[in-house]
């Protein structure tokens, strides 16, 4: 890829001037920011933060659990869910295939089982490949399982499983075998979002990916979230080969650059990152801080970030070196309801 001729000063310049008005070749050039250059551009990216959504620090009080784990035992999920509800979790999360053994009905039963347990909880469950493992089970239309998931307690999809919407790479990070087509995964968030689901988006970053790609990811869910409005929140969640702090810095930063007016909450995933560098993401672009990752103590290893835990203290002191209010959030940014 030939070098950009624009430098990272000019790029800061116009942004700074109009963020709606950068180019990929600005937006690209931006991501390799570092030193002075990647304070002005975390400053820029807080000042947009700020513009858009005032200074509070959200965060949601959820419990993960592993469909994988606990799909095919109702009973368990019950006593789960009552105990994240008891704890003041209004979110419950769920990823991975629920097992063969729940039957072609298993996903819709794993919904019915958490609405009928905690009717005023959120349930955040089944990334795009779960949602086609539930269909393909049952003989229906992807859209058909998500009306009849939306109708028994559905509430939102996770928008992982996006890893880089690129088709080469998917493939380079499949072992070089064809990876579910970005085309595909595009259109089963489309269809969750026009019946009324709402999700997060995501990026896996600091792999095989260009820059270029991270710009045209970026670029590629500011236009579905144009056409949707279906995305609560972006999160960038670093690879295995591990980007550099100063990476990660600039993505954060350039996300809520090219983000802004179509996806409006940038989440800091603190489990990904730590305190320390979480620290610097939220001033640096970030608003939100997600989930508790509640564990309890009925079955821990139910969930896949077994012994992640934050606590409110935790928040309430980051709120506090940050000199932001701390808010607690629902799944959607609204207040939670006091029980």
């Amino acid at each position: 890829m030939p070098v950009p001729d624009v430098s990272v000063r000019a790029a800061l310049t116009g942004a700074a001037r109009d963020h709606h008005a950068l180019t990929d070749t600005e937006a690209v050039v931006l991501l390799a920011a570092d030193g002075e250059d990647l304070e002005e551009l975390a400053a820029l990216a807080d000042a947009v933060r700020r513009d858009r959504l005032g200074d509070a620090l959200t965060f949601v009080v959820n419990r993960n659990l592993d469909g994988t784990l606990v799909g095919a035992d109702p009973g368990h999920v019950r006593d789960l869910v009552r105990e994240a509800a008891a704890l003041g979790a209004t979110e419950v999360c769920v990823q991975g295939a629920v097992p063969a053994a729940a039957g072609a009905e298993g996903y819709l039963r794993l919904v019915e089982v958490v609405a009928s347990t905690a009717p005023g909880i959120h349930l955040h469950a089944f990334r795009v490949p779960e949602v086609l493992d539930a269909a393909g089970r049952r003989g229906s239309s992807v859209r058909e399982f998500l009306l009849a998931a939306r109708d028994a307690g559905l509430g939102s999809v996770p928008g992982t499983a996006a890893k880089v919407l690129d088709d080469d790479v998917r493939t380079v990070l499949n072992d070089g075998v064809a990876d579910l087509p970005v085309a595909r995964w595009l259109e089963v968030v489309t269809t969750a979002h026009e019946v009324g689901l709402t999700s997060t988006s995501t990026l896996v970053h600091g792999g095989p990916e260009t820059p270029a790609q991270q710009v045209a990811h970026l670029r590629l869910l500011a236009d579905t979230a144009a056409r949707t409005q279906g995305f609560t929140e972006f999160i960038a969640m670093p690879s295995p080969a591990g980007p550099s702090p100063r990476a990660v810095r600039a993505l954060h930063a350039v996300a809520r650059l090219l983000l802004d007016g179509r996806i409006d909450h940038v989440q800091a995933a603190w489990p990904k990152h730590g305190l320390d560098l979480t620290e610097q993401l939220l001033r640096g672009g970030a608003d939100d801080l997600g989930g508790l990752l509640l564990d309890g103590s009925l079955d821990p290893s139910a969930g896949q970030e077994q012994g992640t835990t934050l606590t409110r203290a935790d928040a309430a002191a980051l709120a506090e070196r940050l000199g932001r209010p701390l808010r607690q959030r629902t799944t959607r940014y609204g207040d939670p309801v006091r029980r």
